[in-house]
């Protein structure tokens, strides 16, 4: 086996037989336990987690000036406590994040409101929401607090072998090469190439964090495919959140025809307006005035009175941003020297805010399992540990991403008359209140990461809906609208269910252990 110092001699001579770009020079021999691809969320508390524990860790980010997005900015009570978890609570702290304790929603002018079961926690335990910039911040300067942690800007290129050459599919990775002098364009989402120097850098273990859009994503997860199923324009709505919300401490989702309409608080003078437009509809263009257009026409008249007036004065000031969402089933693929995590690994739909939920428990499962190794270099026992993590990370990440999904795909307009029965009999449902709205908000929250009990409550919402439509009298045409729902809804979550891997949603750790399956 070549060692790392040995390699990076290599790598710096260009005597590997791999031509090494002009300017390439080699860094840190023998100094990290860990390279990770990406200071964001998933990246910066994995940095702070690991170098906590004494790892030498270096953190390599595109742009570590505060990132400037739309999404990203409500953290579920289940991720705080995985925040707390990790020693990282005090990253929501000095931000203006504002508490969130459940949601309210929105039908035809009828009112559904869900409060997290939040009884027996301690009194910081809540959701949070902010400007995901600042509190991705604020968890970079706590990892770069740690002793051995350092986060360095620079645009990962490639992966490299532990010989210093291209990475190719079979071997085991060594480390990464990256440039320093170009610039991320945020709004573009692309690397604009500068007077760049590429840089080499090794580690026994090597974690791709470089989210959404990451670049590594297609060498480490060729059989990743992301979908997209709509694009999230949001807008700031400028006041208190207690003058603006008819409840300030709840997200509000408002379902709206073609699809969901989003507002909560993300400081205590600002409110985020989030405008779903599904992959179905053109997105309208912003330069030729038809997104204004479009909000004010067509989403206006649907949100809840008291929001209207301060819509349309967001809209007139024209500040819009867009972002695409996406979902991506995870495909854990053994790669000796490498693992992927957070969004490049996998995602959900950006409607219920599970995102940054389902991250921290990662991390938080990543650190658990692989504390046992002293270091990493044994790429075989680092494997097995990795195995662990897959299959220990599955029930609270999938039971997220399946309601995530299954639910932006209930409450989007259609125009099958049974798939709208779905969509008002979940309404009606949580509407009841009770242990019908508790069981589902606790799913939402991250608080139950039971997939059976999302399974069970999401065919308790069809089987309500079909009795709806028995009364007064179960005549034939409701008998069969009725099938149609019951048919609706297992195509809705069936799919979803064996996009993420009915083992490894349904099967304990334990026996996919026995079975060989991650």
């Amino acid at each position: 086996m070549v060692s790392f110092r040995k390699a990076k001699r290599v790598a710096a001579n260009g005597t590997n037989g791999t031509a090494m770009a002009t300017g390439t020079t080699n860094e840190d021999d023998g100094a990290w336990d860990v390279v990770i691809v990406g200071a964001g969320v998933a990246g910066a508390s994995l940095a702070h987690s690991l170098g906590v524990e004494g790892r030498r860790v270096l953190c390599v980010e595109r742009d570590l000036s505060t990132p400037d997005r739309i999404v990203g900015e409500l953290l579920q009570p289940g991720g705080y406590l995985k925040l707390k978890e990790l020693g990282l609570e005090s990253c929501v702290e000095g931000i203006d994040a504002q508490k969130v304790y459940g949601y309210t929603m929105f039908k035809n002018g009828e009112v559904a409101t869900m409060t997290y079961p939040l009884e027996g926690r301690s009194d910081d335990v809540a959701g949070r929401s902010f400007h995901n910039g600042r509190f991705v911040q604020k968890l970079r300067q706590a990892a770069m607090k740690v002793r051995g942690v350092e986060l360095r800007q620079g645009t990962v290129k490639k992966l490299l072998n532990r010989e210093g050459g291209d990475w190719k599919e079979g071997e085991t990775v060594g480390g990464v090469s990256y440039t320093v002098g170009d610039v991320w364009d945020e709004k573009k989402q692309q690397v604009i190439p500068g007077r760049s120097v590429t840089k080499t850098v090794f580690a026994p273990l090597t974690i791709v964090c470089d989210g959404h859009f990451s670049s590594l994503r297609s060498k480490l997860s060729p059989q990743a495919s992301p979908d997209h199923p709509s694009h999230f324009v949001g807008v700031i709505l400028k006041g208190a959140p207690s003058d603006l919300l008819p409840n300030g401490s709840h997200g509000h989702v408002v379902l709206g025809d073609p699809s969901p309409v989003l507002f909560y608080p993300i400081s205590s003078t600002e409110v985020r307006c989030l405008v779903d437009i599904p992959a179905s509809v053109k997105m309208p263009s912003v330069a030729k005035g038809e997104m204004a257009k479009y909000v004010l026409e067509k989403i206006v008249p649907q949100v809840p009175e008291q929001l209207q007036p301060h819509l349309i004065k967001a809209v007139e000031n024209g500040q819009f941003r867009s972002m695409p969402n996406k979902t991506m089933a995870a495909k854990p693929q053994r790669t000796p020297g490498a693992v992927m995590l957070g969004d490049a690994f996998n995602m959900r739909h950006p409607l219920t805010g599970g995102g940054m939920t389902v991250a921290l428990n990662d991390i938080a499962t990543f650190k658990s399992m692989l504390s046992p190794l002293p270091d990493f270099s044994n790429a075989a026992l680092t494997g097995a540990k990795l195995d662990e993590f897959y299959r220990h990370r599955t029930r609270p990440a999938l039971t997220i991403n399946t309601l995530a999904n299954a639910l932006y795909a209930v409450f989007c307009s259609s125009g099958d008359t049974s798939m709208e029965e779905m969509r008002q009999a979940c309404f009606e449902y949580l509407k009841l209140g009770g242990s019908y709205a508790r069981g589902p908000i606790a799913l939402l929250g991250g608080l139950d990461p039971n997939p059976l009990n999302l399974v069970s409550h999401f065919f308790s919402v069809a089987l309500f809906g079909i009795g709806r439509l028995m009364v007064p009298l179960p005549t034939p045409e409701r008998l069969f609208k009725g099938g149609n729902i019951l048919a609706g809804a297992c195509k809705i979550i069936f799919p979803i269910v064996k996009g993420e891997g009915f083992t490894r949603m349904f099967f304990p750790a334990w026996l996919r252990t026995r079975l060989g399956i991650i």
